[in-house]
């Protein structure tokens, strides 16, 4: 703690944000809550329990988003085919793809997106690489990102360094950020918190969600 003390400081929701939920895709909760160790042989990137956990929290922080009408991005992986030569994947655990994964990487029914959303595919870990969305997010005159899902210490801190790179504030939720382990986990949202994003509690975020959402609808209430 002592080596990170320079970097204690306020953590906040920043402005002009939008939302993104990085692979919220099918794969990771197939196999039910169990262990990601013992469901690995069967349903490979699974995370089991940590993303079954997630999923209420998820569901509550997505409601708020809504609420107070920001623009909502989710990311997954890209799988048309011909879509990259061999060897360019996100990360090198051995995958399936692209055809005998199209079905996993659909975005789970309980996030399905709405029609204003936009969704977009992947190659690597990260959602700038080779993407549209950093000039979406100009487009939108966004300065601020919160973000959700998997993994913490791939995607998720992958997306989040760039973002901060590119001069975005990042909120991450902690309660609806998940991986296939623990320590994996914590460690990497512990760095992150203190050396790129702000890691809020759901709570927190939702309360300040809610506050835009009040002052979203206060002109129409008049």
């Amino acid at each position: 703690m002592k080596l990170y003390a320079p970097y204690a400081r306020e953590t906040f929701v920043g402005p002009n944000a939008a939302f993104l939920a990085i692979d919220l895709y099918d794969a990771v909760y197939r196999g039910g809550p169990g262990r990601p160790v013992d469901l690995d042989a069967q349903f490979p990137n699974s995370c089991g329990l940590y993303a079954h956990r997630a999923i209420e929290p998820t569901k509550k922080l997505f409601a708020a988003v809504r609420r107070a009408g920001l623009q909502v991005f989710y990311c997954t992986q890209e799988t048309r085919p011909n879509n990259r030569p061999v060897g360019a994947v996100s990360t090198r655990r051995t995958m399936e793809l692209p055809s005998e994964a199209i079905d996993k990487y659909a975005i789970y029914h309980e996030f399905r997106p709405e029609p204003r959303d936009v969704i977009i595919t992947k190659q690597r870990a990260s959602v700038f690489q080779g993407t549209p969305f950093l000039s979406h997010l100009n487009l939108l005159g966004i300065r601020s990102l919160i973000i959700c899902g998997e993994s913490t210490s791939g995607c998720v801190r992958a997306s989040s360094v760039d973002a901060y790179s590119n001069g975005f504030h990042i909120s991450l939720v902690e309660q609806c950020i998940y991986d296939r382990a623990e320590l994996t986990h914590k460690v990497n949202l512990f760095d992150m918190h203190h050396k790129y994003c702000d890691v809020m509690h759901l709570d927190e975020v939702v309360a300040h969600l809610d506050g835009l959402a009040t002052r979203r609808l206060a002109p129409a209430a008049e």
